[in-house]
């Protein structure tokens, strides 16, 4: 986080976020704001359903929505959790899943979750993606900005 938001540097053990929390949360969260580009760079936010499995989230749109054009425009997303107190924020590249174990068990999650078919003849049209963060944030609001915490992943 850059130093005008009163953090500065640590080294050592520190009260941040735990790792376990922010999987825990983005497993039990029920909608998910994703965040994407419009070819012309204009933003655009819509609310999905999904499911956070093996490291990396899933989600689901038709191609020929908003979404689905943007992502085919500028892959780049960031994918932020319904909460302002409890904040998860994702940021990578979404990629379509073609791989049918991957998509099997994102399906199979998925409807565990919420009663839906993510993939096959009863699910939605589209194409599902998965997104491995490359970097997340999280925080508490009642403690920001001491415990707020960054990942940054290799891909």
């Amino acid at each position: 986080m850059p130093a005008g938001y009163g953090l500065t540097p640590v080294s050592g053990q520190q009260d941040l976020v735990a790792w376990e929390h922010v999987q825990e949360r983005l497993q039990t969260g029920r909608n998910y704001w994703i965040g994407s580009a419009r070819p012309d760079g204009r933003p655009h936010a819509m609310p999905v359903w999904g499911v956070w499995l093996d490291g990396a989230f899933y989600f689901s749109t038709d191609p020929m929505s908003r979404k689905g054009r943007n992502l085919a425009a500028n892959p780049q997303v960031v994918v932020h959790l319904e909460s302002g107190d409890d904040v998860v924020i994702l940021e990578g590249r979404a990629a379509e899943v073609t791989d049918r174990i991957i998509l099997e068990e994102a399906d199979q999650a998925y409807f565990n979750k919420y009663a839906f078919h993510l993939t096959g003849e009863l699910a939605a049209p589209g194409l599902v993606y998965q997104l491995q963060p490359r970097v997340v944030f999280a925080w508490p609001e009642s403690s920001f900005p001491t415990r707020a915490t960054r990942w940054t992943f290799e891909l």
